[in-house]
């Protein structure tokens, strides 16, 4: 049930992955985005590193710890369902920094929160000893208090990174799952064979990303995993959208535009 007490939050948030029926986890990139999602009758919400980076005027990547950590303290206040943050790397290169990381998020209220295994500095994935060493300092801190554990998901970031290789995956998963990963997550999984594949293998709940062309949400629920968001594509469509507006009234000079404009029923949702 909704609810604005955190610590009921991330009960509940693990509550939704022990379920057996797939649930969907879109994702907001500011406070309005969120409260039309949460309007929309979604469950659960997840933040967008890349939208959220759009929404400040800057690409993936582009933000600071301390601005995470503000803006999931307005989305988690700003909404009465469970909050799960992407939280890249967890902006920190140590196992200390990546602990501290995961204690910020929760005091602000986040009711989830991942790590991914790419290295930004080093233009590749991490070592899979030191991707599940940061990773157990992760679940580490998530789990620190047994009576309001954050949720934590493990990303394998393989098939965004040009490495097809599903056992290499599966691999990692399992690694990060034995490091004390909540959850399991490899983003660009494009078949329900492939999810089923790492489902069978992971043993715990698995997150997969919707994608153009690939399975839908039932499909995707029929091959076992828990867990659907969509990562930045709401935000990016929304932006798309605007810009298509934009070329339109630039070019053309009419509105036409509007006719996907925000319905006043759904504008009630912005009103405090």
């Amino acid at each position: 049930m909704p609810t604005t007490d955190p610590v009921a939050r991330r009960s509940r948030f693990f509550d939704l992955h022990a379920r057996s029926e797939v649930f969907v986890m879109p994702n907001p990139w500011d406070v309005g985005s969120a409260r039309l999602l949460g309007h929309a009758g979604f469950e659960a919400l997840a933040t967008t590193s890349a939208g959220f980076a759009w929404s400040q005027g800057r690409d993936d990547y582009g933000v600071t710890l301390d601005e995470l950590v503000d803006h999931v303290r307005r989305i988690a206040a700003a909404v009465d369902v469970p909050v799960n943050v992407d939280s890249e790397r967890l902006f920190a290169e140590t196992l200390d920094g990546v602990a501290a990381t995961v204690h910020l998020l929760h005091e602000a209220g986040a009711a989830g929160c991942s790590i991914e295994d790419w290295s930004g500095a080093a233009g590749a994935i991490d070592p899979i000893g030191l991707a599940t060493e940061r990773v157990a300092a992760a679940a580490e801190a998530a789990h620190r208090d047994p009576g309001d554990r954050l949720l934590l998901t493990a990303r394998c970031e393989n098939f965004l990174r040009g490495v097809n290789d599903l056992d290499d995956t599966i691999a990692r998963l399992v690694a990060y799952r034995d490091a004390g990963a909540d959850c399991v997550y490899a983003p660009g999984l494009t078949t329900t064979d492939q999810i089923a594949d790492v489902v069978d293998a992971v043993g715990v709940p698995v997150n997969v990303l919707a994608l153009p062309g690939g399975p839908s949400v039932a499909q995707i629920g029929a091959a076992g995993a828990r867990r659907v968001s969509v990562g930045s594509s709401f935000a990016s469509t929304a932006y798309g959208a605007l810009m298509t507006a934009a070329k339109e009234l630039r070019e053309r000079g009419t509105s036409d535009y509007l006719a996907i404009a925000l319905q006043p029923e759904d504008r009630r949702a912005l009103r405090t």
